[in-house]
């Protein structure tokens, strides 16, 4: 079992390359052996074959704006279509460049200069330039497309083309971590501005992109069919000449599949599938991080506006129970925001149970005409369903309280996310460098901030925290604001995220940056 192993794919966790914080190490001699396990040298990459590729969550299109580059949605189907302007290195999370060359600051964070390569094209044979790429990223500023890299986005206050292969950008607030932002979504998926121009329903049929691969098919709901784009910049790669990419949002299908060979790699986040692929011999990564997952409550509206019932929903609810029913015991129940290893770790329960103060907040709110009644929104994973189950199900031992479950499918329930028109769903909080993980979430002016926290004084620590220049007043900054993300009671934060990726023994080349995400490039099949 790996549960308390701290598996390298990126074992900084929280550890700020930017700033160079120092050495982040992990202490745990299991990490040398499973990232040995993980990287098997099975000689030079040969050319050929079709990798069978899983991901969790279904495209509602193939516009790099509606996808998202996170282990539990489409990050290999993105990287395949869109390639990368750069990637985090797994062990530094220091930048690594692809078909950009530089994303540099000479000023603090308030302006950036993109360098992109000379002679990029997409893959009908136009140039992708610096006028492309400001195409690209100004148009996910727009609310009405729905992505969720708006986050990202809005943090720019303009882009300006200096000549083809120079892009400065302007941010709205000086941020010296954007670039570990910039990876995490599609503003590193760059497409032909002349074919997202013909609409919609156009783009879907035939997405242009500078990837290693192009689109042959996309069956909804069954299968993606894409073959090797002979005209990518990163010859001889890809090495495969095609990928079926199928979505699966049930782990127990997954998992079968990996174990029976009915698929080369799939994109995780199941505790016991990655229990279960190490005891069939297969190959895998995980992303080491901190945060984790969590059952956010809008504090937009009622009932979680009031603070008595987060904090009466947290205390009525058994964690430790919950990852029995959800993950078989298997996961990792987040009981610090940091895990110990990292330099920003702090002795600091995100929660507690106590089921005698919870029943008296739930009767204290039902006596001023305020009982606490919502719905949980669940994606369709069967994770999702069985945790709002396990939620509800414990709180059915409560008074004055009522909690509904409802399913819907991935578009659906981003949409409402967008909106905030939700009393609870998954959200999450997964740091590498904390920056950008709890800015995004929690800042009171983020387009991320999902949850509707609205507090200055964490607020002012987030912001002692993006600009501190020693590992000492980082750490500072952030205690605090664990602290005030803690008493907030933001949600139930279930278990530490697991963005990973499983593979078959034939499948090698497996890389993830980020949270998770595959390139698929780098893949190649050995008989």
């Amino acid at each position: 079992m790996i549960r308390h192993r701290r598996l390298v794919a990126a074992f900084a966790a929280a550890c700020s390359a930017a700033l160079v914080l120092g050495a982040c190490g992990s202490g745990d001699s299991a990490s040398a052996s499973n990232a040995a396990q993980s990287t098997v040298d099975a000689g030079d990459p040969v050319a050929g074959g079709t990798g069978r590729i899983l991901q969790m969550g279904e495209p509602r299109s193939l516009d790099p704006a509606a996808l998202s580059n996170t282990w539990a949605h489409q990050p290999t189907l993105g990287n395949a279509l869109y390639g990368t302007l750069m990637v985090t290195a797994n062990d530094t999370l220091e930048l690594e460049y692809k078909m950009a060359t530089d994303f540099s600051t000479a000023d603090g964070g308030k302006t950036f200069t993109l360098a992109l390569r000379p002679d990029l094209a997409f893959s009908d044979g136009s140039p992708l330039d610096a006028a492309a790429v400001k195409f690209n990223w100004d148009r996910l500023k727009d609310p009405a497309l729905g992505s969720t890299t708006i986050r990202q986005a809005v943090q720019i206050e303009s882009t300006e083309v200096v000549d083809p292969t120079t892009m400065r950008v302007t941010m709205v607030e000086p941020n010296p971590q954007f670039g570990q932002a910039l990876v995490a979504g599609a503003l590193n998926w760059i497409a032909s501005p002349a074919a997202l121009e013909k609409g919609a329903a156009a783009f879907d049929e035939n997405p242009v992109g500078a990837g290693p691969f192009t689109l042959v098919s996309w069956t909804r709901q069954d299968s993606i069919e894409l073959e090797k784009n002979a005209g990518y910049w990163d010859a001889p790669k890809p090495y495969l000449d095609k990928l079926v990419i199928r979505t699966v949002a049930d782990a127990n299908q997954r998992s079968n599949a990996m174990t029976t060979g009915g698929a080369d790699l799939t994109t995780e986040t199941s505790w016991t599938n990655i229990n279960k692929a190490e005891a069939a011999g297969l190959q895998y990564l995980v992303a080491s991080t901190g945060g984790g997952q969590f059952a956010g409550m809008n504090q937009r509206r009622a009932p979680f506006d009031d603070a008595r019932a987060r904090r009466a929903v947290s205390l009525a609810v058994d964690l430790d129970a919950v990852n029995t029913v959800v993950y078989n015991g298997e996961g990792e129940v987040p009981k610090t925001l940091f895990p110990e290893d990292s330099p920003y770790y702090a002795d600091i329960p995100l929660s507690t149970t106590d089921a005698a103060e919870a029943q008296r907040l739930f009767d204290e709110l039902a006596a001023e005409g305020k009982p606490v009644s919502f719905t949980f929104l669940s994606y369709p994973t069967s994770e999702s369903r069985v945790l709002g189950e396990a939620i509800q199900a414990q709180l059915s031992a409560f008074q004055n309280v009522e909690m509904k479950v409802e399913v819907a499918d991935f578009p659906a329930v981003t949409a409402r996310a967008g909106a905030r028109d939700f009393d609870m769903l998954v959200s999450s909080t997964i740091t590498q460098d904390p920056d950008y993980a709890l800015t995004m979430a929690f800042d009171s002016q983020s387009s991320g901030n999902f949850m509707g926290v609205n507090n200055p004084e964490l607020d002012a620590a987030l912001e002692r925290g993006r600009f501190g220049q020693t590992a000492e007043e980082r750490k500072a900054a952030y205690d605090e604001a664990q602290q005030i993300i803690a008493d907030t009671v933001v949600g139930l934060w279930y278990v530490r995220a697991l963005p990973s990726v499983t593979f078959g023994k034939n499948l090698h080349g497996a890389q993830i940056y980020t949270l998770g995400s595959p390139l698929p490039e780098e893949f190649w099949i050995s008989n």
